[in-house]
């Protein structure tokens, strides 16, 4: 008997969320400068597509996106039996997800190994994932014990394409597109709600979104990013760059504020003062969130969108905020990898590790 065992792996990544993008798009980068073929399938969903063409990543879309959870359900099946269709003409050593729904249940049935990284504890997909998958990486404190299979790193999913040794913010995307990062400007950002994670969940309400928006125009520029449509009246403040350069707008920000997970991580580790606002923040919120609040003094979380919208105002009128919060950045980065080249090293490791057997 031979197990497969060569130095170029054919290796499939599946793309749910434009977040998913950035977090492997670096990862791909150094898999091909290794000589390994990447074979990229992904979900229509919010700026996705926009992502994967700047950074010219060639892709194959395999399905839409559900508006019910009756869609979800629908859209899930046919996800998988296209991924698994395609799999099957590739024939991949390894597969990679975020989340691992469909990579965890597709791997087994065409013999590649799963590798899949979650960061949304106590979901109901990681139980549809994670006995099934080969391969379980999340955070350093995340609660959950998957066993053996179970690889915890120094890290959050950003720092695979926000950390210092990954990114550095170019002020010449900023002017080209009108921003002047000496002016105080905040981001915001809305999201749809209408993931499998986010069923009963919310952010800021119609209401709580103008107040928001209101209040921060007092004192500086507003920029909005949102995945679901806005009224009218917020088209003054929508978002003045394009989606790959939304992280240099972050970066040198004054303030972050919005009802989004994913941002609120990202703008902590950039050292923006970041502001966490739903429905998720109430009771035991994730360990991620709780450890950039606790540890590091980087984010500040609530479901009370009027107590966020106050804190974002504190923090946007005072002129130390941004210089207090990159020493506390320095902090975090000195705790933390750099989460794109353990993944490298994950994926040679997991399965060239394997030798030929006679």
């Amino acid at each position: 008997m031979t197990s497969r065992c060569r130095s170029s792996l054919d290796v499939v990544i599946t793309i749910q969320h434009p977040a998913h993008v950035h977090f492997f798009r670096n990862i791909i980068k150094g898999l091909k400068s290794a000589g390994h073929d990447i074979w990229l399938f992904a979900r229509h969903k919010d700026v996705t597509e926009e992502l994967l063409q700047a950074y010219d990543l060639p892709y194959t879309i395999l399905a839409g996106e559900a508006e019910s959870l009756s869609q979800l359900v629908g859209m899930q099946l046919q996800y998988e039996w296209r991924l698994y269709r395609a799999a099957r003409q590739i024939n991949p050593d390894v597969m990679m997800s975020i989340g691992g729904v469909a990579v965890s249940h597709v791997a087994p049935l065409v013999g590649a190994k799963s590798i899949i990284f979650i960061d949304n504890e106590d979901v109901m997909s990681n139980y549809a994932s994670t006995p099934f998958a080969d391969v379980v990486c999340t955070p350093q404190r995340f609660e959950s014990d998957y066993g053996e299979k179970h690889v915890r790193y120094p890290g959050y999913h950003e720092l695979a394409y926000l950390h210092p040794d990954e990114f550095e913010p170019n002020l010449t995307l900023l002017a080209a597109h009108g921003v002047d990062p000496d002016d105080r400007f905040c981001v915001v950002r809305f999201v749809g709600w209408n993931a499998h994670h986010d069923v009963g969940e919310g952010g800021f309400s119609a209401d709580g979104r103008r107040r928001l928006i209101s209040r921060l125009a007092e004192h500086g520029q507003v920029y909005i990013t949102s995945e679901s449509p806005l009224p009218a009246w917020f088209d003054k403040f929508r978002l003045p760059v394009s989606a790959d350069v939304i992280h240099d707008l972050l970066y040198y920000a004054n303030v972050y504020i919005g009802d989004s997970q994913t941002m609120a991580t990202e703008a902590s580790v950039l050292g923006t003062p970041a502001i966490r606002s739903n429905s998720f923040a109430e009771g035991s919120d994730m360990s991620n969130f709780r450890e950039l609040e606790q540890r590091y003094d980087l984010l500040f979380s609530t479901s009370d969108e009027i107590e966020a919208t106050e804190q974002a105002v504190r923090w946007f009128r005072n002129p130390h905020s941004k210089s207090k919060w990159n020493q506390k950045r320095r902090a975090l980065i000195e705790d933390k990898i750099n989460v794109t080249q353990f993944v490298i090293e994950l994926v040679d490791n997991e399965v060239t590790k394997e030798v030929v057997v006679a």
